[in-house]
């Protein structure tokens, strides 16, 4: 990889000079970002397929070959139709709130490594990084819940904003023991710490208990009750429409493929293969596949499971996952002091 930037660098250097640090960085974040959003709309696509395959139905199929240009055609009408903002609301804030939910899940990715050496920025804090970034979306939900002046607006971004920082509290734990293994809050090492063994193997527990938190933290079914449509008629999404509403939307799938590739480089070796033998394929295929697996998962329980009931789910984060969570953490260090892992 090294040898093949260096041509790269060399002849920015002499194109740009001071100034080609920060076109290489516009370009890296442009070569994320856009595959992102074309990952994203194509996300909703394969979702719709996968579970009408689940429920026995058909699915998109009209528009394009085998319905591929579905997605195409629902944003185009997202951004066709006309924005509506309640009377009594507060605008600006109705209209900072859906940017606040799909902002950080793209900003996330700037510490996400695809193999050696291919990411943006490699920080030594970027466990940290990710956390405080992700957890901005929090906001978004409820800014869009208050600013829309209703009552089950307010209460679905109540409850989100509740089962969000619930959820949230859980899945930090959960990274903990992945950190006291590998030594560093930097993704790339705790990648390269995996090279002997995924720490799905010793963290299984806290693998699982890290994906339900997830499941939960992105409002995705069976955890969607800040959406209900039965209580709370969508919930802090009631008031939105057209574009406002699609980056509401957009934002929970942006969220749902961020953490499935934060959960590959965590418990699954992020670019490492299974075996030494596979070792050309290409890294970042390995992330890939690890993390379309992870996302089937999501689809899969989407299909199957029902929906939780609200102090069900806020039990279980509270009384099951954060107790379990601390007792995997002091079972980790007495282990690594045991036998002097580190």
């Amino acid at each position: 990889m090294t040898e093949f930037l260096q041509p790269i660098h060399a002849f920015g250097n002499d194109t740009f000079g001071v100034l080609w640090p920060v076109v290489w960085n516009l370009a890296c974040i442009m070569i994320v970002v856009g595959p992102m959003l074309g990952a994203v709309a194509y996300l909703t696509y394969v979702e719709r397929r996968v579970i009408a395959f689940m429920h026995v139905r058909v699915g998109p199929n009209r528009v394009g070959p085998i319905g591929l240009l579905q997605p195409i055609a629902d944003a185009v009408k997202l951004m066709f139709k006309e924005t509506l903002i309640p009377i009594h609301s507060r605008p600006m804030i109705f209209l900072i709130g859906p940017i606040l939910t799909m902002g950080p899940a793209l900003l996330a990715w700037a510490v996400i490594p695809f193999q050696p050496e291919m990411v943006i920025a490699d920080l030594n804090i970027g466990v940290l990084y990710v956390l405080a970034i992700s957890s901005i979306g929090a906001y978004g939900v409820l800014m869009g819940g208050w600013a829309s002046n209703t009552r089950y607006s307010l209460l679905g971004g109540i409850r989100s904003s509740a089962q969000m920082i619930s959820y949230e509290v859980s899945m930090g734990f959960t990274i903990i023991p992945v950190v006291m293994l590998s030594g560093s809050l930097n993704l790339s090492t705790i990648v390269e710490a995996q090279k002997n063994m995924w720490f799905v193997i010793p963290l299984f527990p806290m693998f699982v208990v890290y994906f339900i938190s997830v499941v939960a933290e992105t409002n995705r079914a069976p955890f969607d009750l800040p959406e209900a449509e039965s209580e709370l008629v969508s919930g802090f999404m009631t008031e939105y429409s057209a574009l406002t509403y699609g980056m509401f939307f957009l934002g929970e799938y942006a969220n749902m493929i961020l953490v499935s590739a934060l959960g590959s480089v965590l418990f699954l070796g992020g670019w490492l293969p299974p075996i030494a033998a596979l070792d050309f394929i290409p890294g970042i295929l390995w992330l890939a596949i690890k993390m379309s697996f992870l996302l089937f998962v999501f689809l899969w329980i989407r299909a199957t499971f029902p929906r939780y009931r609200y102090d069900q789910l806020m039990r279980l984060g509270w009384k099951v996952f954060l107790p379990l969570s601390l007792f995997w953490i002091f079972v980790t260090g007495s282990a690594i002091h045991l036998l002097n892992l580190l």
